[in-house]
């Protein structure tokens, strides 16, 4: 279920009449190009590398670059004037276990995400969503982040952020679970238990570095301390 337009504010004149008419102009002749191969949406949660209770929800819109890859856009909701919060890309396992060992400290696994329930496909029937989620399972991602907006920027500030996924229970702030659950009308914890039979690997190794030794993050010269919370 998509949600009504947020009520944020972004710095900025709102839209004249002849900006409205340019767009709906731009839509009628020169298409979406590569934004009309997104065909598939999910919903989980990212915290910032180095800073775990800092989390957020994430509404990806993805594309298949083909079977061994996906790059999704991220926005902060499903709302029409939803903010473009950052970018990931989604690699099969083969792809992750064929990188430099220094690059994986970068990517994080899915199995979890996906596992725990956490990792939903919103609008998609159960049955449906549970061959997504097989899909998923087993693959990792490399997210950035590049508008802070847990932050309350009210703009996209400072230098992009690197972001991993929960790897256990009890690392995600359980309200805002149920937030996003009861806002998309669905359970976590009946999809954690409807998938309990979808088959799994072990994690491959260099994965979720930030569990193992210190997190990588970008410094960031420009913008103001971030609370830790």
């Amino acid at each position: 279920m998509a949600q009504d337009d947020h009520k944020h504010k972004t710095p900025g004149a709102d839209k004249t009449t002849k900006t409205k008419v340019l767009e709906a102009g731009a839509e009628l002749t020169q298409g979406n190009g590569p934004i009309s191969a997104i065909h598939q949406h999910v919903c989980g949660f990212h915290f910032y590398s180095g800073q775990p209770k800092r989390q957020v929800t994430a509404y990806h819109y993805c594309s298949h670059h083909n079977e061994d890859v996906l790059q999704c856009v991220i926005y902060e909701s499903d709302a029409k004037n939803a903010r473009l919060i950052g970018i990931e890309y989604i690699i099969s396992e083969d792809l992750f276990k064929s990188l430099p060992e220094e690059e994986k400290k970068l990517w994080h696994s899915h199995r979890y995400e996906v596992m725990s329930g956490q990792l939903i496909a919103p609008g998609v029937p159960g049955v449906a969503e549970k061959e997504v989620m097989k899909k998923l399972v087993n693959t990792y991602g490399k997210t950035w982040h590049t508008w802070q907006i847990d932050r309350g920027d009210k703009l996209p500030l400072g230098v992009p952020q690197l972001m991993m996924g929960f790897t256990a229970d009890g690392q995600a702030d359980q309200k805002m679970v149920e937030a996003r659950d009861k806002l998309l009308g669905v359970s976590t914890e009946k999809k954690k238990k409807d998938r309990a039979d979808i088959p799994t690997r072990e994690i491959a190794p260099g994965a979720d570095a930030w569990l193992k030794g210190p997190p990588f993050q970008l410094s960031d010269p420009t913008a103001p301390a971030a609370p830790n919370r």
